[in-house]
C-alpha cells in the first residue's frame, strides 16, 4: 500500500530523495549520525505530527535543512507519502494519494492532498479511515520502543484504541459534540430570540384587542343605526301622511264654511246687516289673507333658516380659505331688489310698507357704512352667510309686521263682528249658525297653517336624518349599508329619543378609538407568524440535538463494543508474541480500575477537590508474567526485558488490526541473538499484513528485508541514499 517517500529539505536531507517501497519488509543502514531517524521522523512530519520534542526539535525552523560549510542552507522543507488507493482505504476518489506537508522558516505550514491545499484536520480524517491515527502507535522512534510501556494509563488506551482503528468514530462523536453545542447556542439565541419578541407581541396583541373592540363598537353602532334609522324613517313618512291628510281635511272644511258662509249671508242680509256682515267678511277676508301670507312666510323663514345653517357650516368649513369671495353686484342686486319692491307696493298695507321701508334702510346705511368699490369681493361664503342672515332678518321684520297686522285685523273682525251682534240682537238666534260657521271657519284656516307648519318641520327633520346617516356612514361606511335594520313598532317616542343618545356616545367613543389600525393587524400578524416560525425553529433543533445525543450514545455504544472486542484479540495475540519472545510466561492489558478511597480522599479536599469527568474512560494497565521470575510492576523489568515485551505488544496491537506500514526505528538494538532471530520471524509474520521499514544495525532484521536502502553523510552534512533489492542482487550473483 505505501509506494513511496520524497523528502526535500528535510534536516539532514537537503537535495530531493526519494524511497521506493515496493517489498513487504524494507530496511534502512547506515552508521551511527548518517540521518536514518530522519526518515522515520519525515514519516512522522507527513503524516501531521504537531509535537516538535516527537521530531527532536524545539520549533518549526529546526525541520529545515540549516546549511554547511559547502551547502547553503533551505529555506522549505516538504515530505509527501504515496499511498495506493485502488482498494479504496482512504476515503477519495483516487487510485493513489499524496500526502505532503511544507514547513517555511517564518513557521507557517501548508498540507496538501493529490496537489490540493487542505486542512490538517482533512489530512487527519483521511488517514484515520486507513487506520493511521494521531498518536503515531505504527511509529516507533529511535530510544522509544518502550513508550508504550513508559506511557500513562490514559495514553496507552488512546494508542490502543488508536491502533483498533477507533480513531474514526471519535472524530465522528467530537464532530456530533461540536455540532450538538452549535445546536444548543442556536437553541439559546431561538430562545432569546423569542423572548425578545414576546413584550413586543404582547403590546401588539392589546393593540389588536383594541381594535377588535372597535370593531364591535362599529358592529354596535351598524346595529342601533339601522334601527333607528328605520324607525325614524318610517316615523317621519307617518308624520308627513299624517299632516298632509290633516292640511287636506282642514282645506277642504274651510272651503265647505266659507261657501255655507257665503249662503247664509246672502240669505240673511238688509241694507244694514248686509254693510255690517260685508264689513265682516272683509275683516275676515283681511286676516285669512294675512294668515295665509303669515303662514306662507313662515315657510320661507323656515327654509331660509336651513339655508342659513347650511351656509354657516360650508362657511366654517371653508373659513381658512382667503379667496373664496363673492361680487359686490349681487349685494347691489339684493339692495335694487328691495328697492323695487317698495316702490311697487301700493296695495301693501301701511305696516307692510313700513317694514320694507326699514329693511331698504338698513341695506342702504350697510352700503354706506362699508362703501364697497365696484370691483371690490366678499368672500363668497361670507357673503352667502351675509345675504341669508339679512334675508332671515327682513323675513322676521316681515313677520313681525304681519304678526302685527294679524293681531289688528282680528282686533278689526272682532269689532266688526261686535258691531254685527250689536246690530242683529234681535236677530241673534237666526244668526248664530253664521258665528258658529265663522268660527269654525277661523278654526280651519288656523289648522291648516298648523299643518302646513308641521309639515315643513318633518322635512328639516328629514334632512337632519340624513346628515346624521351621512356622519354614521364616514365611521363605518359599508357596514352601514350592510346592516338591517327593521322599524320597531308601538314604542314611544321616548325610546327612539334613547336610541339617539346611544349612537351619539358611539359615534364619541369610535371617534377616540382611532382608525381601523390595518399597519397595527399587519404587524402584529407578521409578528405572531415569526414567532411561530421562532417555534418551529426551535423545535427543529431541539428534535435536531436529541439525534445528535443519540448518535453520540450509539458512537460510544460501539466504541465500547469495538474496544471489548479488539482488547480481546490484542490480549490473545500479545499473549502468545510475549511467550514467544521470552519462551514461556504470559502478558495481558486489563482495564484500569478506580480506586475508591482514594477517589473519596481526593474529593474530601478542601483545597484541591478533584473533578471527576463524567466522560473519564479508564486506562490500559500492562500485566506480565515471567517464566522464571515474579516480576510485581513493569518497572522491575530489565532493558532487554522491556524491550521484549514491547515488540510483543506493538506486534500483537498490529496483528489484530494492521496498519498499512509499520515503521520500526532501532527497536531490536537491544536484542541478543537468539531473540533477534525471533524478532525476525516475527517481522516476517506481520510483513503479511503490513508493510515494514525497519531502521537497523541487526544482520539478523536486515536478512529479512526485500529492499536495503544504505544511508551516509558526506563532508557537506547532506544524507544520501543506496538501494539494493535483494531479489535482483540474487539474480545478478546467479
Amino acid at each position: 500500500m505505501l509506494k513511496r517517500l520524497e523528502i526535500a529539505g528535510f534536516k539532514s536531507f537537503a537535495r530531493k530523495t526519494v524511497l521506493d517501497f515496493s517489498s513487504s519488509v524494507t530496511a534502512i543502514v547506515g552508521p551511527n549520525g548518517s540521518g536514518k531517524s530522519n526518515v522515520a521522523e519525515a514519516f512522522r512530519f507527513a503524516l501531521g505530527e504537531q509535537s516538535m520534542k516527537s521530531m527532536r526539535g524545539k520549533r518549526s525552523e529546526d525541520l529545515i535543512f540549516s546549511g554547511s560549510h559547502s551547502a547553503s542552507r533551505a529555506n522549505r522543507a516538504s515530505v509527501a507519502v504515496t499511498f495506493d488507493n485502488s482498494k479504496k482505504p482512504f476515503k477519495v476518489d483516487f487510485d493513489e494519494v499524496t500526502l505532503e506537508r511544507a514547513v517555511f522558516r517564518d513557521g507557517a505550514s501548508e498540507y496538501l492532498v493529490n496537489g490540493s491545499k487542505v486542512r490538517l484536520r482533512d489530512t487527519q480524517e483521511i488517514l484515520a479511515g486507513a487506520n493511521i491515527g494521531e498518536t503515531g502507535h505504527h511509529i516507533i522512534s529511535q530510544g522509544e520502543a518502550d513508550r508504550i510501556l513508559l506511557a500513562n494509563t490514559k495514553e496507552r488506551r488512546a494508542m490502543l484504541e488508536d491502533a483498533l482503528g477507533l480513531t474514526a468514530y471519535e472524530f465522528k462523536k467530537e464532530e456530533s459534540k461540536r455540532k450538538l453545542e452549535k445546536t444548543e447556542d442556536n437553541m439559546k439565541q431561538v430562545e432569546a430570540l423569542r423572548r425578545e419578541l414576546a413584550p413586543h407581541l404582547k403590546f401588539l396583541m392589546t393593540q389588536v384587542e383594541k381594535l377588535e373592540r372597535a370593531d364591535e363598537l362599529r358592529r354596535q353602532l351598524a346595529e342601533q343605526s339601522a334601527i333607528y334609522f328605520a324607525t325614524e324613517e318610517r316615523y317621519l313618512n307617518t308624520e308627513k301622511e299624517k299632516a298632509a291628510h290633516a292640511r287636506s281635511i282642514a282645506a277642504e272644511k274651510l272651503a265647505t264654511l266659507t261657501a255655507e258662509l257665503n249662503r247664509l249671508d246672502d240669505t240673511t242680509a238688509d241694507s244694514a246687516g248686509m254693510k255690517k256682515a260685508q264689513a265682516v267678511r272683509d275683516a275676515e277676508r283681511d286676516l285669512d289673507r294675512l294668515v295665509g301670507e303669515k303662514a306662507g312666510l313662515a315657510r320661507e323663514i323656515g327654509k331660509a333658516e336651513g339655508a342659513l345653517e347650511a351656509a354657516r357650516q360650508r362657511s366654517a368649513a371653508v373659513a381658512r380659505d382667503p379667496y373664496v369671495k363673492v361680487s359686490r353686484e349681487e349685494f347691489g342686486m339684493l339692495r335694487d331688489e328691495i328697492e323695487s319692491q317698495v316702490e311697487h307696493s301700493g296695495e301693501v298695507p301701511e305696516s307692510l310698507k313700513a317694514a320694507l321701508a326699514a329693511i331698504r334702510g338698513t341695506i342702504r346705511a350697510f352700503f354706506e357704512r362699508f362703501a364697497l368699490p365696484k370691483d371690490s369681493y366678499l368672500a363668497e361664503e361670507e357673503q352667502t352667510v351675509f345675504k341669508l342672515d339679512e334675508e332671515q332678518k327682513k323675513l322676521a321684520a316681515k313677520d313681525a309686521a304681519l304678526g302685527e297686522m294679524v293681531e289688528r285685523a282680528r282686533h278689526a273682525l272682532s269689532r266688526t263682528r261686535e258691531d254685527a251682534r250689536a246690530h242683529e240682537e234681535a236677530g241673534r238666534e237666526g244668526k248664530k249658525e253664521l258665528v258658529k260657521l265663522a268660527d269654525e271657519r277661523a278654526q280651519a284656516t288656523a289648522e291648516v297653517a298648523h299643518q302646513g307648519d308641521r309639515e315643513r318641520e318633518l322635512v328639516t327633520l328629514t334632512g337632519d336624518l340624513d346628515q346624521a346617516r351621512a356622519e354614521v356612514a364616514a365611521l363605518i361606511g359599508e357596514m352601514l349599508l350592510n346592516a338591517e335594520g327593521k322599524p320597531v313598532e308601538g314604542e314611544e317616542r321616548t325610546a327612539q329619543e334613547a336610541r339617539k343618545r346611544a349612537i351619539e356616545r358611539l359615534k364619541i367613543r369610535l371617534e377616540e378609538s382611532g382608525g381601523t389600525g390595518e399597519d397595527v393587524r399587519q404587524e402584529h400578524k407578521e409578528a405572531t407568524e415569526r414567532e411561530a416560525f421562532l417555534g418551529r425553529e426551535l423545535a427543529d433543533l431541539a428534535q435536531s440535538a436529541e439525534g445528535l445525543r443519540t448518535l453520540i450514545r450509539d458512537l460510544d455504544d460501539e466504541l465500547a463494543k469495538n474496544f471489548a472486542e479488539g482488547l480481546k484479540s490484542v490480549n490473545d495475540s500479545f499473549t502468545e508474541f510475549f511467550a514467544l519472545m521470552f519462551g514461556g510466561g504470559s502478558a495481558k492489558l486489563t482495564l484500569e480500575e478506580f480506586d475508591a478511597e482514594e477517589e473519596e480522599d481526593d474529593l474530601a479536599d478542601e483545597y484541591e477537590p478533584r473533578k471527576k469527568d463524567k466522560d473519564a474512560k479508564p486506562g490500559i494497565e500492562i500485566a506480565v508474567n515471567l517464566p522464571k521470575k515474579r516480576v510485581q510492576s513493569l518497572m522491575q523489568l530489565s532493558g532487554g526485558e522491556r524491550a521484549l515485551t514491547s515488540i510483543a505488544l506493538i506486534f500483537a496491537m498490529s496483528q489484530v488490526n494492521p496498519p498499512p506500514f509499520l515503521i520500526l526505528d532501532e527497536t531490536d538494538a537491544a536484542l541478543d541473538e537468539a531473540n533477534s532471530r525471533r524478532y525476525g520471524d516475527m517481522i516476517e509474520s506481520l510483513a503479511k499484513k503490513s508493510q515494514l521499514i525497519v531502521i537497523t544495525h541487526n544482520r539478523e532484521t536486515m536478512s529479512r528485508a526485500g529492499i536495503l536502502y544504505g544511508v551516509t553523510m558526506g563532508a557537506d552534512g547532506v544524507s544520501k541514499l543506496l538501494s539494493v533489492k535483494f531479489d535482483e542482487a540474487v539474480a545478478v550473483a546467479k
